[in-house]
């Protein structure tokens, strides 16, 4: 008997489990093919196109995931097909892998979705457009930022800031009061994205919130709204928050007048004892680099020598940056 029984399941097993009678195991036997040998690859792809025909969602669902991560194009048809199944998960992943394929034959199926599936599709549409093909999205997904559910006005415009087109920016603008505080903020993050500093005072108000304060603090750092994280790193919702407004400031700004207790701050974390908050300062020291980061880390390992295997690789690759 094994002392380690194995837990993986090989490609052989899962293309048997997928004709078993329990959905359970079919859906397992689904994701488990999505990552296969490279010569096996075609196989899997065609054993999962017949699963996605399946009665049962879950294993519907997970065998069009794994047909996205195979990629073979033989799935696009049946997965366009899936964009109207009655499952909202299986919808959903059809949208979600169809994007991550770059399937161009469904964008014009992935744009009817967008201007008329159900809102969870529309969602989901948003984002694989803009994987397929961002020049041809920038339209539909400008008139996404009118649609009557604010997850698809946030998807979209999370969209047209990642495709960072200019074009995107007052009709952006132009939902910054939006009814809904998540949407505001992912409308803001767009902007910031797009170099718009109408985005800031949204931003500030986000930071606030323990969920999206690290995306503020991200935004705001790439605005160089350096007064706003100066002011953050007294008043973000906890302390890794606050470093990571330290970090902000330094990296936008390393001359501002809040400048030094930027640096205070992240320092006396160096050398704390709480695990999670001393390593989120090393690798923020590390990002933040120069004279100042290597001085503070090598007073960090003299106070507490016990953590040089943890600060030595920083101080490396501060020290010997790749050519």
């Amino acid at each position: 008997m094994a002392l380690f029984p194995q837990t993986t399941i090989t490609t052989d097993a899962a293309l048997r489990d997928l004709a078993s009678d329990k959905p359970r195991v079919r859906a397992a036997a689904a994701v488990a093919l999505g990552d296969v040998e490279p010569e096996r690859a075609a196989e899997a792809a065609g054993a999962l196109i017949r699963a996605v025909d399946d009665g049962d969602p879950d294993v519907r669902a997970s065998a069009i995931l794994s047909l996205g991560d195979l990629g073979d194009a033989r799935a696009v048809e049946p997965l366009v097909l899936r964009l109207d199944d009655g499952a909202p998960s299986v919808r959903q992943c059809a949208a979600v892998a169809l994007g991550r394929m770059r399937a161009a034959a469904a964008f014009a199926p992935l744009c009817r979705a967008l201007a008329e599936g159900p809102p969870d599709l529309r969602f989901q549409a948003a984002t694989s457009l803009c994987e397929i093909d961002p020049a041809r999205a920038l339209a539909p997904l400008t008139a996404a930022l009118a649609d009557g559910d604010p997850e698809v006005v946030g998807a979209a415009a999370l969209a047209l800031g990642a495709i960072g087109d200019e074009s995107a920016v007052e009709p952006l603008a132009a939902r910054l009061d939006h009814r809904a505080p998540r949407t505001r903020f992912d409308v803001a993050y767009a902007l910031a994205g797009l170099g718009d500093e109408r985005a800031v005072d949204t931003l500030v108000r986000a930071a606030a919130d323990r969920e999206l304060s690290w995306d503020a603090i991200e935004a705001l750092e790439g605005l160089g709204a350096a007064d706003r994280l100066a002011d953050l790193i007294e008043r973000a919702p906890d302390v890794e928050h606050r470093l990571r407004a330290a970090a902000g400031l330094l990296a936008c700004a390393a001359g501002h007048p809040a400048g030094d207790r930027a640096r205070a701050a992240l320092e006396a974390s160096l050398s704390g004892r709480r695990t999670r908050r001393r390593t989120l300062a090393l690798e923020l020291v590390g990002k933040v680099g120069g004279d100042w980061a290597i001085a503070a880390l090598e007073r960090a390992a003299a106070a507490r020598p016990r953590l040089r295997d943890e600060i030595d690789p920083v101080l490396r690759a501060l020290r010997e940056p790749p050519p």
